[in-house]
């Protein structure tokens, strides 16, 4: 049986509870959920009185604010099961326990830079991966999804069988159902050439450049991102980067440390590094690399795809987002490329395969009010708008305008199709407290 849960409850704010802190959600009733058969029992619950239906495990990608309604968490659900370098995972397993148990196989996940993210949210969302120049997107590995759908049946979605369902469900997240378990295959990798260098202030402008020019020349089997973060002036902060604007460049590179050593050269030649963490390392320690925060808080992030990052565009990224903007702001350059550019053989829905970049920045909540990040950030991405492509659903996070966004993220060929499969499997949108894609009205 499901736990159920109202406000008021011993336990309801702990099981309401997530990693994204900025988001306000109060629903009417919290369904905690320890298998499918609980998640079936949540649904038809959510059918019968006539309410709207939500779900979240770890609470990452939390974008859209909602009071009422049923809420179902996943997080009880921790099934793991590898067998002939299939991963099979409940709802509301974390990336670090598939790293662990995929390791013992001599096998890797296409996970991406924070382990305590949740599988099922991160692969619906596309999955941009450490390895994805080399291997694509972690949603391009899927080969079976169970979903709980509206009218409170089981279904189980595969390139065979229920096949719209699946393509939608791979960058259409939780518009269609709720996810109770995800099959996937892995990949060979045990470990790599991996790490952050770290440069100051002063070289924010030469080494953004330098890390772009660099990257046209990559091969595949290196996967890179640049982040410029401003650090605290705090005693938490290590000395060298207390109080920088630190551009960290992020390397993955599937190939011996000698030439990823080659590889690397001229980024540590650009300037001097504050830190430098490049080794081999076994995947099982792929978190380090980016070493991003464990702990709960609230952000405001937004992103797009761009064709290319020319020296106008660096100049406004240094200007909206560097060490004299007035709300800090972490961004992130991702080199996309290679097998991220090439469409596999079931492609999911809604990422940019033309785009030669992804431009993301993120602020937290505590350091300025919404209204002032989204003014920036939206400066930001105005000045980037004569090379973008488009966005990414997947790293869009806080409060935004639903709607808004899924007509933003999906071409109008990708966007009719997703109305016509909600029309298909939720025609009273029962499943609309998300970025939502609402049913065509015409369907069928």
């Amino acid at each position: 049986m499901t736990t159920l849960l109202r406000s008021g409850d011993a336990g309801y704010d702990q099981e309401l509870a997530g990693f994204q802190t900025a988001v306000s959600r109060r629903p009417d009733v919290i369904m905690a959920a320890a298998s499918a058969a609980d998640v079936v029992e949540a649904v038809r619950y959510a059918a019968e009185h006539d309410l709207p239906i939500a779900v979240h495990s770890t609470g990452h990608g939390v974008g859209v604010p909602f009071e009422g309604g049923v809420l179902v968490t996943t997080h009880h659900m921790t099934g793991i099961r590898i067998d002939d370098g299939i991963a099979r995972v409940d709802a509301g397993v974390r990336w670090g326990a598939v790293i662990e148990a995929a390791a013992e196989h001599g096998l890797a996940p296409l996970s991406g830079s924070f382990p305590g993210v949740g599988v099922v949210g991160y692969t619906l969302g596309g999955g941009f991966s450490l390895l994805g120049r080399k291997y694509g997107l972690a949603a391009d590995q899927v080969t079976a999804i169970e979903v709980v759908t509206a009218d409170g049946e089981l279904r189980r979605a595969t390139p065979d069988t229920e096949q719209d369902l699946f393509w939608a469900l791979r960058g259409g997240r939780d518009n269609f159902g709720i996810v109770t378990a995800l099959e996937f295959r892995l990949v060979p990798v045990t470990r790599l050439y991996g790490g952050s260098l770290q440069f100051g202030t002063g070289s924010l402008a030469t080494v953004l450049r330098a890390w772009r020019d660099w990257a046209a020349e990559m091969p595949r089997e290196m996967t890179s991102s640049l982040g410029m973060v401003p650090m605290p002036d705090l005693p938490m902060v290590p000395e060298p980067l207390r109080g920088q604007h630190v551009a960290q460049i992020r390397i993955a590179y599937l190939g011996d440390a000698a030439e990823g050593e080659r590889l690397v050269a001229p980024l540590r030649a650009a300037a001097e590094p504050l830190g430098d963490t490049l080794a081999e390392i076994p995947f099982t320690e792929s978190g380090k690399i980016a070493n991003e925060p464990p702990f709960p808080h609230g952000y405001r992030a937004d992103n797009v795809t761009v064709s290319e990052l020319d020296d106008t565009m660096l100049d406004a990224i240094l200007d909206h987002a560097g060490p004299d903007a007035p709300v800090p702001t972490v961004v992130l350059l991702d080199l996309l490329g290679g097998a991220l550019s090439e469409p596999p053989e079931h492609p999911g829905v809604g990422w940019d395969r033309d785009a030669a970049f992804t431009v993301r920045a993120l602020s937290v909540v505590d350091d300025a009010s919404i209204a002032e990040i989204n003014s920036a950030h939206g400066k930001l991405f105005d000045a980037l708008k004569p090379k973008s492509t488009g966005k990414l659903l997947t790293f869009v996070y806080g409060e935004s305008g639903a709607a808004e966004e899924a007509s933003k993220v999906y071409s109008p060929g990708d966007l009719r199709r997703l109305a016509e499969v909600k029309a298909a499997v939720d025609p009273a949108n029962r499943f609309r407290l998300t970025h939502n894609v609402e049913p065509a009205p015409d369907a069928g």
